[in-house]
C-alpha cells in the first residue's frame, strides 16, 4: 500500500497527516518528510495517524528519531488519533511514554504552546 503524506498548518503547530501503512518500504518517506519539517524550522509537529492501519518497528524508529531531533532543538513531536492496532504497538513498546499520544489532532493542538507568530516554528 502506498503512503500518502500531507502537511498543513495547525493551531500553533504543523500537522503531518499520514495515510497508509508504516513499514520498512514506506518509513523512509515518513522520515524524509519529517526531517524536511525539522530542517525548515518547524518545532511543534503533530503526526496524525488516523488513517494508519499498520506500523512496524521501522515506523517506530522514524518517530523516535524525529522525536529526539525535535527535542534537541527545543521542539516537540506528538502523535494523534492512532487506530487500535497502532496504539497497541506504541503502548507495548513504551514509545507512548516518551512521545505524547492524543486521541485527536484537536486534543494535541490544544496542548501546543502558542508561539508569538502562531505558525509552529
Amino acid at each position: 500500500m502506498d503512503l500518502l503524506l500531507s502537511v498543513r498548518p495547525g493551531r500553533g503547530c504543523t500537522v503531518l497527516e499520514v495515510r497508509g501503512e508504516l513499514d520498512m518500504a514506506t518509513s523512509p518517506q515518513l522520515r524524509e518528510r519529517l526531517q524536511r519539517l525539522v530542517d525548515a524550522g518547524d518545532r511543534q509537529v503533530v503526526v496524525d495517524l488516523a488513517e494508519v492501519g499498520f506500523m512496524d518497528s521501522s515506523g517506530l524508529g522514524v518517530l523516535v528519531l524525529i522525536f529526539k531531533a525535535l527535542r534537541d532543538v527545543g521542539g516537540r513531536l506528538c502523535l494523534a488519533a492512532a487506530q487500535p492496532a497502532v496504539r497497541s504497538v506504541l503502548t507495548i513498546t513504551s514509545v507512548d511514554r516518551a512521545i505524547h499520544l492524543y486521541d485527536s489532532v484537536e486534543a494535541a493542538e490544544a496542548e501546543v504552546p502558542l508561539p508569538d507568530n502562531a505558525t509552529g516554528r
